[in-house]
């Protein structure tokens, strides 16, 4: 076996005639075959995961392709998903956490997980990689800036987490707080956003089947600037919701203060969800621009509400989404 380093500097084992790469491309033909009703679901899974070990990778990202959460959209190709990125731990242009986030150390790592939970615990990657079978998710993403992107994802539905602390009833929502090091991370020194970088659900939004613990995308270990090692996806919500480099999950009581909602409330709610006919005090959400797809002289999509993730609606019903932004 030869020893091939992740983006993230961790040794991986990997057989000498294939590549991470080339087991994601492999999913990607079977995700074909679906599309074309060749295959059916559970023959996909099935047959993903086998060749996966088979043939040499690393069983933590053994993923099973789920196609019930697979966005069927061409993929954001790997070099800009991971060049063109919104870390300021890093820096606030796009090209700067590509730059500068190697000096984030991602092993040793633990997160806790505390408040109004009757088993609080403190994992770390590794224990976190074995808690729930991982899954690959194709989910769209949608910054609020207005461009978009398609990423495979490769995590478990954090429902998973809330079964093992088994929250009590005070619990209302779920607050994550990532990693804040001025050692590891120049962006943290600025007075763009109060630190450590923090974000919020309520407990019904975290316990929904979409929201996704992640742990690596693209067949491969999350990139440093892509939130290594743990965040989170939401594709539902606007890019920003989905905290990464996480050290803290938080149960509490009440509405937790998120960091772009203390910046600037009037532009950044709590929920955040993706809302084509909310704009941005500064801009319209009706439209997005698709990275490593549409040029900027391209005519821009059509943006979709709840980013086309409609089963999240019920969790909203009745409520004034223009009031609660």
């Amino acid at each position: 076996m030869l020893i091939k380093r992740s983006p993230n500097g961790i040794e991986l084992p990997f057989s000498s005639e294939i590549t991470p790469r080339e087991v994601y491309e492999s999913r990607r033909s079977f995700m074909k075959q679906i599309a074309a009703g060749a295959l059916g679901g559970a023959a996909l899974l099935e047959m993903a995961n086998r060749e996966a070990f088979a043939q040499g990778v690393n069983p933590k990202l053994a993923a099973k392709l789920n196609p019930s959460y697979s966005a069927l959209d061409k993929h954001t190709p790997y070099k800009d998903a991971t060049s063109y990125n919104n870390f300021y731990e890093f820096g606030t242009d796009k090209s700067e956490p590509a730059m500068y986030a190697g000096t984030l150390k991602t092993r040793p790592w633990t997160v806790s997980i505390e408040g109004e939970v009757n088993k609080p615990m403190v994992l770390d990657i590794d224990a976190l990689l074995k808690l729930a079978p991982l899954e690959e998710r194709v989910y769209r993403l949608r910054c609020v800036e207005g461009w978009s992107m398609v990423i495979p994802w490769i995590g478990y539905s954090f429902s998973e987490i809330i079964k093992k602390v088994e929250p009590t009833g005070n619990a209302k929502y779920v607050e994550f707080v990532s990693l804040a090091d001025k050692k590891q991370m120049p962006g943290v020194g600025s007075r763009v956003l109060q630190w450590p970088y923090t974000e919020g659900l309520r407990i019904d939004e975290a316990n929904h089947p979409l929201a996704l613990l992640t742990l690596g995308m693209y067949g491969e270990t999350l990139a440093n600037q892509n939130g290594a090692p743990v965040r989170m996806v939401l594709p539902w919500k606007y890019g920003f919701k989905s905290a990464k480099s996480i050290v803290k999950i938080r149960f509490v009581k009440e509405q937790p203060r998120t960091s772009w909602n203390l910046s600037a409330p009037s532009e950044y709610g709590f929920y955040s969800n993706v809302n084509p006919d909310v704009d941005h005090p500064r801009w319209s959400q009706a439209s997005e621009r698709r990275i490593g797809e549409d040029g900027f002289l391209a005519r821009k999509r059509k943006t979709l509400m709840f980013n086309g993730y409609a089963d999240v609606a019920p969790m909203y019903a009745g409520m004034d989404l223009k009031k609660f932004f």
